[in-house]
Parts: structure tokens; C-alpha cells; sequence
């Protein structure tokens, strides 16, 4: 009965949309590209409006607008944040096709506030969405002087890190899996380097940023928490430019210019790590400390983003996209020791970690008419795990081997996506923007399989391959969506997402209507509400704890369910003297089919995935805060965030509910940019947080064994508490930096310095069971029992320098 209703309300809704269609005036269409005068690259969410009318619109991913009007005089308004507004009349009597381009400036004048006032905050029907210049974040202070793209997003409220230094998105209650994180359309499946201390983004490739956490339009589907799209650089149409810069970790550098100037351009950046250059010379040291025995290894990650752009006519685009990266960690210790000049030993233990992400995207658009807009699109991505043991050991006596023996242990994961689908953009008027599309996807899953290799002498070899064996899916999706506006002061967005999943012979399928509500108030108030329901296919089975990569994705089966989740969430909007946006949302989110670990089990438990888990519900709710200036020569924001999150599995914590172990009650996060002048700014972020939800023991028991008697410790059960029934002290932590720019006569130079945890604040990362024992004169034993807390990071200095020609 619920689905049928929401299926007639859909309906209704549609009905209503129709009537920005009856319209019998004549009426024609402005359309075209908004693009960087200087760069050529497309501007993605400027807007186009007509301030005598307060009709306007604004452009999509690809910088296309479509804006239809009466035959009447039109006065454009063309503006978009950071750039200069440029105007421009004309009297409408047919269809046109015109492009902008605007340049860097801060002109403010009558015609730009009214124009922008179609940007703001309470005119967006969109609620739950923050979209964060990649200029402001560059500003931001980095740990190490590493611009990171996702821990500028955790100062966001309702976003969270999983811990101290850690780039993985918790958001409104879900986990690191239900953010669904784009990459040029396509996703990206792990985006940790170091171990979750950095992400794999580099900002000097990146366009744009936007994250959606809660009001999904019905184009975005197949997780539960948020979606996260990253645009990379097109690549400069007019002129050959470069930049990078050197830090104390990585350095970066960034081609781009025009292959066929205003017609095919490119973009190639690379980025590196030198931790393992820096370690050689200590690894060498331990090297030297023991005669015979040799260290070698070190740890090092790489990331390289390419993209071609190539305009065929006003009416047809290609774009190729490509992101590769890696981690690589290795260790290896030799020994070689030699007796009596006859016989000689030599022994090799070798362990090595890699994980990497590959993406490419093709992508095509199309100009069927001025009102309607396509790109074809094809993707790959893969994710792929490696970790490894190998052990050698061999005698040789009067120089003949007589003792020959190796074991080698390699352990592989992985998933492995290829993609294909269609949207439509299609703008009959100004009250109605509709999109439209379809796209199937095929999966790999690779669950892990350990393979071992053991060799001896006079003995026969052994090679077995032990895990589950590859899982393929098919995944299927189609949307439609309409934005509306009736009248002034309504807006919505209607739409409906379907979608299939095919595997192992089952079939899941789920329809997910979405809407969202804007209502203008006196005083230009926005009352904004949203519902949307979601539907995930895939799993990512974790442990909860420290970020490595042993995290496996997997499908859902006949066995594991989907997950599911539906949110619901309501809130006000305003603009304040033109510069501060001031939004509050409440939210609850109730999610279905979440997957954990059985108690005990892990992922070196082979055999069977499906029989080491079990699945569960959670819930989410809570109030945010969010205040934000974006123009002038002071910007930051500031915001709150009050929440609770739970999680209930039938045989965890005894089917009780417990918190999630990244319920924080309060989280607040304070950020500010002021720049004194074109060569000085100075950045600030402040972040608090109550502390983590985590698990202790509370009582032990002694059972003595016949060989404790031969210990100074008996053997000892410990008993936990209730999952997650203690709390981390609260955490919070204070970064800066400044940047000194200069122009040089043939490049711009810029010295950052900065320092991470200013107050050196020694936050909570994991809290342990310590234990100490005393005698007295007559030999009786005191023993004491205490929780110590271990911090990773106390102040850290940072130091980068950056170039531009």
C-alpha cells in the first residue's frame, strides 16, 4: 500500500509539472556554453538570468545552458562566484545560440547583486548539498602540506572522519562504502593513500566539488549516504601552462594547454611520494648495525590524471578521462653468514602490500536541439588489493646447495566495473528542467583467493589456491526528473530512480521515488523538505578500526540482501547582507541490510564470505548548522552538527542496539581564509568532536595452566563491556597556514608554511589495557590494571613550495 501510494503521488506531482507547457505566448530559446575566458574551461553551475523577468537558469556539468523566454526585450545577467558578471540586452524574436565567457574579477554593481541573488541559497530547491571551490581548498591548512580534497569535506557538518589524520567520509551516520565517490562519472572504489592518511586526489586536476548528502535527485543512485562528484580540469583551450609544487612528502606537477587552440586541449598531472627515498638512508643504517644482515624496502604511493577534450562543432564534445594510482610497500630482510670459509647460509624474508585504483571514462555530447542535451557515456574502474609473504632458506656446504627450501604466500582482491549509459538534459521553458537516462553496468567481484607455494629439497612442490572464486553482476538503472517551478515561491523536484541487480541467477530490483520541496517565505526564507529512498547492491566488509586495505567489496546474493535506506529531512535557508548563507536541516535516516563481520570472524578467515557475516539495521538523526561566506576578501564557514547513530545486528552485543562506533554527538568545525592582499593570505580550521564509541574490557578472570607456573603472568579471560559503551576523550584540533605569492617576470611562485594540531593537542587514537606489577620486602605481589591512551600525532610543520608559468 506504501508503494502504490508513493507511485500516486509521483503522478500527481507529473500531472502538476505540466503546467509550465500550457503556455500559448510565443516563446524562444537562448542557449550555449559558459565557459573561463582565460581557460576556456566550462563553468559548471553558473548562472543565466534575466533580472527584469527573475527567470534564469543555470549550467550543467558540461557548462550548457538552455534558457526559454517570451519574444520580448531580454536583459542577461551571466555570473558565476570569483568572476566578473557580464550583461548583455537584446530583443528575442528567435532562437539563439550564444557563449560566454567570463573572466577572473570582483566588480560588484546593482545588475551582479540582483543576478546573483538567483545563486543563492533560498532560491536552490536542492537541500542537504554543499558545493566547495577548489581554490578555498587549496587554501586550506594540510597535514604535511598534502592539499587533501576529502578531509576538507569532513569540516563539513554532517561529515565525519573515521579518526586522527584519516581521509574516509562518515556521513550522517553511514559508513565509508554509501558514499557513492565520482570521479568524472566514474566511481572510485578505494580513495585512500598511506594507509588513509591522505586521499587519491589531486587537487590540481580537480574543477569542481560537490557533495549530496541527503535529497538525492533521482539521477544518482546505488548507495546510501551521500554522493560525492569530483570533476577533473578539461585542460587549458587558449594557452600552454604548467604548475606543481614540492612539499616535504610528494611533490606534483601539471601540464595543460591546447593541442588545436579553441578546439582540442589536454591535461596531464602526476604526483609522487619520496618517503621511500627519505627512509633509505636509516634503512641503511640498520643495514650496517649487524654484520650479515640486510634491510631493504620502503613505502611509496603515485597518482597520474590525463584528460583530452576535443570540440567537434557547437553541437558535438569529446571528452577522455584518465585516473591511475598506486600504493607500494615492501620490506625485505637478508641474512648470509658464512663458517669456516666451507659452509655458507643464506636466509630471505620478504613482505610487500600494494592496492590501486585504474578509471577511464568516454564521454560524448550531443546538441539534439537548443532545448535538448545528451552525453553518451562508457566507463572502467578497478580496484586491486595484493599482499604478500615469501620466505626463503638455503644451506650450501663446499659450494653444492644440500638444503634447498621457500615458501611464498600471495593474497589477491579486488572489484572491476565496466559501464555504459545515456542522460538527457531537456529545458521546454524556465519552469521545468528535465533529465532523463538509462546505463547497465557489469561487475567483477573478487572476494579473495590465497595462493601458497612451497618448495624443498627432495620434496614435491606444493602450489594450492585457497578462497572463493570470481562473482559476476549485471546492474541496470533508469531515471527521470523533472525541476519545477510554480510560480514564484514554489519550487520541486520530482523524480523517480529503477533499478535491477542480477546475480548468481537472483534478481533484486527496487524503484525509489525522490522529491524535494522549496517554499519562499516573507522575508526571502526558503522552507526546504526532501524524501528520498535508496537502494545499494554492493557491500564493503570492514573491520572497525584502523584503515587498511584488506576492506573487500562484495554483491549482494541470495544469501546477503541489498541494503536500503530511506531519509527524510527539513529545513530553513537564507542569505544574510548578500554574503552569508545560514541554513538549519534536521534529518532522519533509517537504513536496512547493513553487513559486519560476525563477532571474531575477519577476512583471513577463509572459506565463504557469506558465512563470516550477518546483517542488520542502523538509524540516523540529528540537527545541522551551517553558515558560509564565499565572497570577499574574509571567507570560511562555520558549522554544527548534533546526531545519533545506532546499530542493531541479531547476534551482536546480544541483538541489543548500540552506537555506531563513530557516533559523535557534537561536532563542530570553524574554517577562515582572509587574503591581506595578492601576495599574503592566511588560513585557519578549528574542529571538536566528541570522542569515539568504543568497546573495553570490564571484568577477567585467572586460570592457571601447568605452564604458568614457569610465567611471571597467569592466563587471563577478559570480558568486554557492551558494544561501544565507553567514549574516547573528546577530540579537537587547531591547523594554519599562510601562503606568500610573488610574480616572477616568467612564473608565479608561492611559499607555504603551516603547522597541523597547533596547541600539539594529543587526541585519542586507540586506548589499550595495561597492566603492572610490584613487590613488597616480604615478596607479596601488587598488581594494577589502567587504560593508556596512544596519540599518532602531536604538532607537525609543514612546508611547501609552488610554481605556476
Amino acid at each position: 500500500m506504501k508503494r502504490i501510494t508513493n507511485y500516486v503521488l509521483f503522478a500527481f506531482l507529473c500531472l502538476l509539472s505540466v503546467q509550465g507547457y500550457a503556455q500559448n505566448e510565443e516563446r524562444y530559446t537562448i542557449s550555449g556554453y559558459v565557459e573561463d575566458a582565460e581557460t576556456g574551461e566550462k563553468l559548471i553551475a553558473a548562472n543565466v538570468f534575466d533580472p527584469e523577468k527573475s527567470k534564469g537558469t543555470t549550467t550543467n556539468v558540461f557548462g550548457f545552458f538552455s534558457l526559454t523566454l517570451p519574444k520580448d526585450s531580454v536583459y542577461l545577467a551571466i555570473s558565476y562566484i570569483g568572476y566578473e558578471t557580464k550583461y548583455f540586452r537584446l530583443y528575442l524574436d528567435k532562437d539563439i545560440s550564444m557563449n560566454f565567457s567570463l573572466g577572473i574579477g570582483t566588480e560588484l554593481n546593482e545588475v551582479v547583486v540582483t543576478a546573483e541573488k538567483y545563486e543563492r541559497v533560498e532560491q536552490k530547491t536542492q537541500m542537504s548539498q554543499v558545493s566547495v571551490p577548489i581554490k578555498q581548498i587549496k587554501k586550506l591548512p594540510a597535514l604535511l602540506g598534502e592539499v587533501d580534497v576529502l578531509k576538507s569535506l569532513q569540516l563539513l557538518p554532517g561529515v565525519q572522519s573515521g579518526g586522527e589524520g584519516t581521509s574516509g567520509l562518515y556521513v550522517r551516520g553511514g559508513s565509508p562504502d554509501q558514499n557513492l565517490i565520482l570521479l568524472d562519472g566514474v566511481p572510485v572504489y578505494n580513495v585512500s593513500h598511506l594507509f588513509g592518511f591522505f586521499s587519491v586526489f589531486n587537487a590540481d586536476a580537480i574543477n569542481n566539488v560537490t557533495l549530496t548528502k541527503g535529497g538525492f535527485p533521482a539521477r544518482f543512485g546505488g548507495r546510501l549516504s551521500s554522493v560525492l562528484e569530483i570533476n577533473m580540469k578539461e585542460g587549458n583551450m587558449k594557452e600552454f601552462k604548467g604548475s606543481g609544487s614540492i612539499g616535504l612528502i610528494s611533490s606534483r606537477l601539471t601540464l595543460e594547454g591546447p593541442i588545436v587552440k579553441d578546439k582540442t586541449s589536454f591535461i596531464l598531472s602526476g604526483r609522487r611520494t619520496y618517503l621511500d627515498l627519505l627512509a633509505k638512508p636509516f634503512i641503511k643504517a640498520a643495514s650496517n648495525a649487524e654484520e650479515g644482515v640486510d634491510f631493504t624496502g620502503g613505502y611509496y604511493f603515485y597518482d597520474i590524471n590525463a584528460k583530452i577534450n576535443h570540440k567537434f562543432s557547437e553541437k558535438d564534445r569529446l571528452y577522455a578521462s584518465v585516473y591511475a594510482g598506486d600504493d607500494r610497500f615492501k620490506v625485505k630482510v637478508s641474512e648470509d653468514y658464512s663458517y669456516n670459509n666451507n659452509e655458507q647460509y643464506i636466509f630471505e624474508n620478504e613482505s610487500k602490500l600494494d592496492w590501486g585504483n585504474v578509471t577511464a571514462a568516454l564521454r560524448y555530447n550531443h546538441l539534439w536541439s537548443n532545448k535538448l542535451f545528451s552525453n553518451v557515456t562508457g566507463t572502467y574502474s578497478s580496484y586491486n588489493l595484493t599482499t604478500g609473504v615469501s620466505v626463503s632458506e638455503k644451506d650450501i656446504f663446499g659450494g653444492e646447495t644440500v638444503y634447498d627450501a621457500s615458501f611464498a604466500g600471495v593474497y589477491l582482491s579486488g572489484i572491476e566495473d565496466l559501464n555504459a549509459k545515456i542522460d538527457f538534459d531537456y529545458l521546454p521553458n524556465p519552469s521545468n528542467h528535465i533529465r532523463f537516462g538509462v546505463g547497465a553496468t557489469h561487475h567483477t567481484f573478487k572476494p579473495g583467493a590465497l595462493n601458497f607455494q612451497i618448495s624443498v629439497t627432495d620434496e614435491q612442490p606444493l602450489d594450492t589456491l585457497i578462497g572463493t572464486g570470481n562473482t559476476t553482476s549485471m546492474d541496470y538503472v533508469a531515471y527521470v526528473e523533472d525541476e519545477i517551478s510554480i510560480g514564484d515561491n514554489f519550487k520541486a523536484n520530482i523524480g523517480v530512480h529503477a533499478s535491477a541487480f542480477d546475480v548468481e541467477n537472483e534478481l533484486y530490483w527496487s524503484v525509489q521515488p525522490r522529491i524535494g520541496l522549496r517554499y519562499l517565505l516573507p522575508g526571502d526564507v526558503a522552507l526546504k523538505a526532501s524524501y528520498a529512498t535508496m537502494t545499494q547492491y554492493l557491500h564493503l566488509l570492514t573491520n572497525e578500526g584502523v584503515g587498511l586495505p584488506t576492506d573487500l567489496w562484495l554483491p549482494s546474493t541470495a544469501r546477503i540482501k541489498p541494503e536500503s535506506s530511506w531519509q527524510a529531512a527539513l529545513g530553513v535557508a537564507k542569505t544574510f547582507r548578500d554574503q552569508f548563507e545560514f541554513s538549519v536541516e534536521g534529518y532522519y535516516k533509517k537504513m536496512n541490510g547493513l553487513i559486519s563481520y560476525k563477532e571474531g570472524a575477519s577476512f583471513i578467515d577463509f572459506g565463504d564470505w557469506q558465512d563470516k557475516v550477518e546483517q542488520g539495521e542502523g538509524e540516523s538523526y540529528g540537527a545541522e548548522v551551517f553558515v558560509q561566506k564565499k565572497k570577499g576578501k574574509t571567507t570560511g564557514w562555520l558549522g554544527y552538527t548534533l546526531s545519533w547513530t545506532n546499530r542493531k545486528f541479531e547476534n551482536i552485543n546480544s541483538g541489543n542496539v548500540y552506537p555506531f562506533r563513530y557516533d559523535r554527538r557534537h561536532d563542530i568545525s570553524a574554517v577562515l581564509i582572509h587574503e591581506f592582499n595578492d601576495r599574503i593570505s592566511i588560513s585557519g580550521t578549528w574542529v571538536y568532536g566528541t570522542g569515539n564509541a568504543i568497546t573495553l574490557p570490564v571484568s577477567r578472570a585467572v586460570v592457571y595452566t601447568p605452564s604458568d607456573f614457569f610465567s611471571d603472568w597467569p592466563t587471563e579471560i577478559q570480558y568486554p563491556s557492551d558494544k561501544n559503551a565507553f567514549r574516547m576523550k573528546p577530540y579537537h584540533r587547531m591547523d594554519i597556514g599562510v601562503d606568500f605569492t610573488k610574480q616572477k617576470r616568467l612564473y608565479k611562485r608561492k611559499f607555504t608554511i603551516g603547522a597541523y594540531n597547533v596547541y600539539n593537542r594529543k587526541n585519542p587514537f586507540f586506548i589499550y589495557a595495561d597492566g603492572e606489577r610490584s613487590y613488597d620486602d616480604l615478596g607479596n605481589v601488587t598488581e594494577s590494571r589502567s587504560f593508556k591512551q596512544l596519540s599518532i600525532f602531536t604538532i607537525i610543520p609543514s612546508f611547501s613550495w609552488g610554481f605556476e608559468f
